[in-house]
């Protein structure tokens, strides 16, 4: 699952390190993509590093059973048939695709209908101080975060999570994700095809969107 996704458990919560602990793995996957730190069996005495360690657990609890739901295999499958007239000649990978495009339509869902507020997650992350992130980090075996902490500011900063309310956005966002592992996934004609496509799947996932964070809540309440 995407940034706002993970958000969507959490959103209730006054725990800002919680919070930023549910989406650092995927800030730090997108900060540089040889970060690799498993911190989830670990513990510490200060409260807020390990509120950080909780979040993360979540983060991981909450991937997995996404990705073995019956509606991650079901709707990416049908997205990436769906997208494979947009794909001709173009060296992103179908699943690829359509494993992400349903993250991001997801996130524009729950925008759309008023599930979460973009803004109340720029507000916990902000409210985060970068010493405590900084001693979680190098407590997690991070020794140089100089990496990270240049996203993350610039992550903040540009808030760019907003525009996932845009539905037109949603093939442009892809286009950005796909961008870091191609250097020209697609023609400005595909975009335009692969825009159409996303807007009608969005319109048809519309009305049970939500089973999914149903299902996943019963299992995080069970666990």
């Amino acid at each position: 699952m995407n940034f706002l996704s993970h958000f969507y458990f959490d959103r209730d919560t006054t725990n800002c390190y919680h919070v930023l602990g549910t989406v650092l793995p995927d800030l730090l996957k997108n900060a540089d993509k040889n970060i690799i730190l498993h911190p989830e069996k670990l513990h510490h005495t200060d409260n807020e590093i390990n509120s950080i360690i909780e979040g993360w657990k979540k983060h991981l609890d909450v991937d997995r059973y996404f990705h073995s739901s019956d509606f991650f295999t079901t709707r990416s499958h049908e997205l990436k048939k769906l997208l494979l007239p947009a794909l001709q000649g173009s060296p992103v990978k179908p699943f690829f695709l359509g494993h992400i495009a349903l993250e991001l339509i997801i996130d524009n869902l729950l925008l759309t209908t008023g599930k979460i507020s973009v803004a109340g997650f720029y507000d916990h992350l902000s409210g985060c101080r970068d010493e405590k992130i900084e001693a979680f980090l190098k407590f997690a075996g991070l020794e140089d975060t100089a990496v990270f902490f240049k996203f993350y500011e610039g992550f903040k900063k540009s808030q760019y999570l907003h525009t996932y309310a845009e539905t037109h956005q949603i093939a442009y966002a892809l286009k950005r994700i796909c961008m870091r592992i191609w250097k020209n996934p697609f023609t400005p004609e595909q975009e335009v095809l692969m825009d159409e496509i996303l807007s009608n799947y969005r319109e048809e996932m519309l009305n049970d969107f939500m089973l999914i964070f149903n299902e996943i809540g019963v299992k995080l309440t069970s666990v």
